[in-house]
């Protein structure tokens, strides 16, 4: 089956994805080790309370990689951001506030690399 979208016909698997479904997003990063107790405070104390009051959060977790059990971790990459919204639309409404503008750049500030991976996925 094809559908016609903005001209374009796509296949019926891309119009499977469904913005009414949970997202995920995956960022590997590479904290610079002087600056991870200062980051994680900043995270507990004022980064994930920020971001528990938007609307469509549900979780948010920064997970420190221990040991990779198959395959390589990403080159340079101790933790990884999850974040968990009820749909890409409402993650997009909460990283155009003020009060995102003010607080990612912190956890960025706590990076030896900025260009870090970012992957979104939908949940099932």
């Amino acid at each position: 089956m094809l559908a016609v979208a903005g001209g374009a016909v796509l296949p019926a698997v891309a119009l499977a994805a469904n913005d009414d479904r949970p997202i995920q997003l995956h960022a590997d990063l590479s904290v610079d080790p002087a600056k991870e107790k200062e980051m994680l405070e900043f995270f507990e104390q004022k980064f994930r309370p920020a971001a528990a009051q938007q609307p469509g959060y549900i979780d948010l977790k920064m997970l420190k990689l221990k040991s990779a059990l198959r395959g390589a971790a990403p080159p340079g990459a101790n933790y990884q951001f999850v974040l968990t919204f009820a749909s890409e639309a409402l993650r997009q409404k909460w990283i155009a506030t003020e009060t995102h503008k003010q607080l990612w750049p912190i956890i960025e500030g706590s990076l030896t690399d900025k260009n870090y991976s970012r992957l979104l996925y939908e949940v099932y």
